[in-house]
């Protein structure tokens, strides 16, 4: 199995087991008191899901070698937040919290990120199928 591959799904796993949760357990999301209880419910339940998500995507990918598998969980998590992203208009919800708010390439940064990890891991089926090839 390709060790680029793997590093690939790291890189994407990286964002939503760390940086994400480093980001929102703090007052700006989970300890927000101007959320009702119920979203800071959900957000601690997405947070500990995408955690969880997050620690058997890098086991499938480092003691399986299921790269295939790995990324789809990947592309699934980070693909919700382009999903919720696109129905925003629809559902009254929004990407801006107050506690960041760039931008690269006119998306906003969350949009980005996300766009990159489903991105890299489609990157990273590729790279292991071509090794698999050859």
């Amino acid at each position: 199995m390709s060790i680029a591959a793997k590093l690939l799904i790291t890189f994407g796993v990286l964002f939503y087991l760390v940086v994400i949760p480093v980001l929102e357990w703090n007052q700006s999301h989970v300890f927000n008191e101007q959320w009702p209880p119920h979203a800071r419910f959900h957000e601690v339940w997405q947070l500990t899901s995408n955690i969880a998500l997050g620690v058997a995507v890098l086991w499938l990918s480092w003691f399986r070698s299921q790269i295939k598998i790995a990324a789809m969980i990947s592309c699934c998590v980070m693909g919700g937040v382009i999903v919720s992203y696109l129905l925003s208009g629809h559902s009254g919800g929004s990407v801006q919290s107050g506690n960041i708010s760039k931008y690269i390439l006119g998306l906003d940064l969350a949009v980005f990120v996300a766009i990159v990890v489903c991105l890299t891991a489609l990157l990273a089926v590729f790279v292991d199928e071509k090794d698999k090839s050859n």
